[in-house]
């Protein structure tokens, strides 16, 4: 029987959960998954190729079933692509997870450049920065309901943010 993941990582596009998740997972000395990373494994595609070629609604369910069993099964830190929490089913999962679920708040000033608000983001396509704002002010809720601490990603570099978080979840101060 796998260990459940010992932190979830949750926000909007270019909070940096995969790069913080990542520092974080070696601070830890746990393995370290990402959903998008796992539905593009599965898929053999690239999450804009499943938007284009199938649309949202069949990533969503993908995405959704692909992210319940990980919440279930993954070990380690893990990464949840920003619209996963959307979903009833991993809304509830994610408020019964025994771990910390770590909301990564940022805004569009620190978020844009990491963005860069590329092809590679299906959802931001059109006039991005709006685009973005509105994806952000319609999640913020969820994100905020679902999380056991929330972590502004503003300031501080990633090694900086994912101490902060290990020495929160281990009960370090």
């Amino acid at each position: 029987m796998n260990m459940a993941p010992r932190v979830i990582l949750i926000g909007p596009p270019g909070a940096g959960k995969t790069t913080i998740g990542e520092v974080l997972s070696q601070n830890l000395g746990v393995n370290f998954s990402d959903s998008d990373s796992m539905i593009e494994d599965e898929e053999k595609r690239s999450i804009s190729e499943i938007f284009v070629d199938q649309g949202e609604k069949y990533f969503r369910e993908i995405e959704k079933r692909v992210v319940l069993n990980a919440i279930r099964n993954a070990e380690g830190v893990l990464a949840l692509g920003g619209g996963a929490p959307l979903s009833e089913d991993v809304q509830c999962a994610l408020k019964s997870a025994e771990v910390p679920v770590i909301y990564l708040e940022v805004s569009l000033a620190t978020a844009a450049p990491r963005i860069g608000f590329n092809r590679d983001r299906p959802l931001l396509l059109g006039n991005p920065r709006a685009q973005w704002n509105e994806l952000l002010e319609a999640r913020r809720p969820i994100y905020e309901d679902v999380a056991s601490k929330i972590v502004n990603v503003d300031q501080g570099t990633p090694s900086e943010i994912s101490e902060s978080i290990r020495r929160e979840i281990s009960g370090d101060k």
